[in-house]
């Protein structure tokens, strides 16, 4: 009897062990919602567009993008960990946006409430200028610059963006003060520089690419130049070191199990390393990044760090 109970607990613990690696191999076995806190046709949309169909390819599921807009982001992030945390809701996040915006106020969550497990690209920073414009490299703004200080304007994307908070760090870094004039989003500062409106715009390598020979960038934020522009130098070149942008990525609810995040920071890195997806993205101006779920915490440290003393020295923090 005793031989025969042993027998049972061994078939039934097999059991148990093989529902669970059936279960664990399954996932994700219906859609994935992937909720963007922005309206649609934005770069968060648009990158997360790019990743569905390889998503789909790779994994069998669908990727079901969906929107809830409002507060620059804010409104999402706040419900976020009121979602289920069964690893089939994720939301876009973006950076500076979850460390400037709980820094300033209460806008319903904090820094540590985001549960980040990917972030896989970021739009780099860029000087950018017309065609026709008189600053032909960086150096002939910086000497504009100095010669007259203010008076040199530059559009950007927002208030405490990653634009303004580039414009406050480049100033420091060059020795000058230029004057931030923020818009609505980064079509309205294009909009914008190419009309004159200002002298030079705070943008990304995003610009440059839809623009074309309609703008010329001066400097963009990166460790190497972007294929796509081998003839613009990196502000690191130059002598000025600034590697950075708009960064996106994923998050989850707080109380999603470790394996599952991890099990979604492995999917969204292979599809990172898929060729043809790396392809469109920096065919339309991105940068990528390989930010696991193992590598989080110190990259949002680095980051949180970077951008409160940018805005705390230009007044945006209390």
């Amino acid at each position: 009897m005793l031989r025969l109970k042993s027998v049972k607990t061994l078939v039934i613990a097999s059991a148990v062990s093989l529902a669970a690696a059936t279960g664990a191999l399954a996932f994700p076995d219906k859609a994935i919602e992937y909720i963007i806190p922005f309206g649609p046709g934005g770069e968060s949309d648009i990158s997360a567009r790019f990743q569905q169909p390889f998503f789909k390819d790779k994994f069998g599921q669908d990727l079901v993008v969906s929107y809830k807009p409002g507060g620059g982001g804010a409104v999402g992030w706040a419900q976020l960990n009121s979602m289920a945390g069964d690893g089939y809701t994720i939301m876009g996040i973006n950076l500076p946006h979850i460390v400037i915006q709980p820094a300033q106020k209460d806008v319903g969550y904090t820094t540590e409430d985001i549960n980040a497990f990917y972030m896989f690209h970021y739009t780099p920073d860029a000087i950018v200028v017309t065609a026709d414009s008189p600053y032909q490299t960086l150096e002939d703004l910086i000497a504009d610059a100095k010669a007259n200080p203010g008076a040199l304007t530059m559009s950007g994307s927002g208030k405490a963006t990653a634009n303004h908070l580039a414009q406050i760090r480049f100033d420091k870094m060059a020795g000058i003060k230029t004057t931030y004039v923020p818009f609505k989003g980064t079509g309205a500062s294009t909009t914008a520089n190419l009309g004159k409106q200002v002298k030079a715009q705070w943008g990304y390598t995003t610009v440059g690419a839809a623009q074309g020979d309609a703008v010329r960038m001066l400097a963009v934020a990166m460790e190497e130049r972007h294929p796509l522009f081998p003839d613009v130098p990196t502000f690191k070149e130059l002598g000025f070191e600034m590697v950075g942008g708009a960064y996106r990525g994923m998050a989850v609810p707080k109380d999603t199990p470790a394996d599952t995040v991890k099990a979604l920071s492995d999917m969204f890195g292979e599809i990172n390393a898929d060729e043809a997806f790396r392809k469109q993205m920096l065919d339309g101006g991105f940068a990528l990044l390989d930010v696991g779920a193992d590598r989080m915490a110190e990259f949002m440290k680095a980051r949180k760090d970077e951008y409160v003393e940018a805005a705390t020295e230009a007044g945006l923090l209390n």
